[in-house]
This record gives structure tokens, C-alpha cells and sequence, in this order.
């Protein structure tokens, strides 16, 4: 099954955080979509890996996408060694995405920059036909992403381009708040967490508002690019 894009995230709701709303958009407009997870985010301190799974599974739904996969990596100790590598390299040519969207080349938590560097460099290997890989006993064509986008997520980074995603801000939170034992709730009894405040959930869309004001719409997303990013006409910016 060939994707068009791949959203990939060290852990089970960072994609819905940071992107789910060009996701929801590109899926509208008849594209393929899937996320991968790193993570089962079994460090996380409210909820389980369970629940966390049953979430990640209810978000993809509401999202559509056509597949969602989870690779199992240790929460807060994966590393960006040969194993890992091959492990995402081996998804990459599974799918064939031409875009694959990654965590946040920077940020608070150690595992989005570091995920975003192991997502960046599997991409790169991932089209060396001397490195092989298999798929249940077949031979994989090797597969290089033509772009790698990093989607922002806590820091405020400054974007090198942003997506207009007006119309699908509120399928983004639905998205998001499928992750019910992470984010806020009056009537949880879970520890408090930087991100199970009203604040936090408010701050989703606040940037998303604050981005759209920048480029005239209402909602926007943003990202950073590892190389230029080119239009064939300069009518194709808004």
C-alpha cells in the first residue's frame, strides 16, 4: 500500500497535536495518509500504554487515516542507532510516502528531537539500495521520501512555512481530545501534567489562530524544512 504522506511521532499523540490538521485536510482532498508511533508512551504519567493504544486507535479514526502503526521503541530511551533505523526504513518502503512528516528538530521533551533526527536520517538511508531490508520473506525496493517536514510542538519555533488548515480546527481537537486521559478534565482525579491544563489545551488553538493571522486565514499549522522549499510560481503563495 503506497502512502502520500506518513506522520510520524515518537509518541501516540504527537502527530494529533502538531499536524492532525493538514492531515484532516490532505485526507479530504483524496490523499493517502498513515502515522506511525514510535512510542507507546508508557512513560507518560497519566494513563497506560493500554489506554493510550485504545486512543491512538479512536484518533485515527476521527482523523480517517488509512493505516496506523505503533514500532514499540522504549519510551524516553530509544536511541538513533542501526536497529532503530532499519526498523523505521523497513515502514518507509513498506508505504513509499512522498512526504514524511517528524517531531520537532528541538523541544522540551528528549524524545522529539531525538525521533526527529532518527526519523530524518531512516529517511536518507531508506533510498541506498545496498542497505536491505524485508517484509515477510520479500526483498524491499528501496524508498527515499522526496520531503521531510518537522512539525512544531511545545517551543515556539519560528516556521519556515505554514499550512492553512481553516475549516479543520475542530476535527483537529476532536483528534486530540480522543486522548481523554492526557488532556484536560474537570473531573479527573490523574496527577496534573505541563499538558493536562485548560491552558494547554486553549494554547492548541491559540496557535493555530495566531499562525492563520499571520497569513490572513483563520487557522494555520507550521513547520521547519531540512532544505529549501520551492514553488513552481510565486502565485502558488497565499
Amino acid at each position: 500500500m503506497k502512502l502520500d504522506i506518513l506522520a510520524i511521532g515518537a509518541h501516540p499523540d504527537d502527530v494529533e497535536l502538531s499536524c492532525s490538521g493538514t492531515l484532516a485536510k490532505e485526507i479530504d482532498h483524496g490523499k493517502k495518509v498513515g502515522i506511525l508511533d514510535l512510542t507507546r508512551g508508557e512513560l507518560g504519567t497519566r494513563g497506560t500504554p493500554e489506554t493510550r493504544d485504545q486512543e491512538a486507535k479512536d484518533a485515527a479514526e476521527i482523523l480517517g487515516v488509512t493505516v496506523r502503526e505503533n514500532l514499540g521503541f522504549r519510551d524516553g530511551f530509544f536511541k538513533n542507532d542501526e536497529a532503530h533505523q532499519l526498523a523505521i526504513i523497513q515502514i518507509i518502503r513498506k508505504y513509499q510516502p512522498e512526504i514524511v512528516l517528524c517531531n520537532a528538530i528541538d523541544d522540551r521533551h528528549i524524545d522529539h528531537g531525538k525521533g526527529s533526527k532518527l526519523v530524518s536520517d531512516s529517511c536518507f538511508l531508506s533510498g541506498l539500495r545496498k542497505i536491505e531490508t524485508s517484509l515477510e520473506g520479500t526483498k524491499q525496493d528501496a524508498w527515499r521520501p522526496k520531503k521531510v517536514y518537522h512539525y512544531i510542538q511545545w517551543k515556539i519555533l519560528e516556521p519556515d512555512f505554514v499550512v492553512d488548515i481553516t475549516g479543520y480546527l475542530d476535527k483537529k481537537m476532536e483528534s486530540v481530545m480522543a486522548y481523554k486521559t492526557q488532556f484536560y478534565d474537570a473531573d479527573s482525579k490523574a496527577p496534573s501534567t505541563p499538558i493536562s491544563s485548560r491552558n494547554f489545551m486553549e494554547s492548541i488553538r491559540y496557535r493555530a489562530a495566531d499562525l492563520g493571522r499571520i497569513i490572513g486565514v483563520d487557522h494555520a499549522e507550521g513547520y521547519t524544512v531540512e532544505r529549501y522549499a520551492a514553488v513552481d510560481s510565486i502565485f502558488d503563495l497565499i
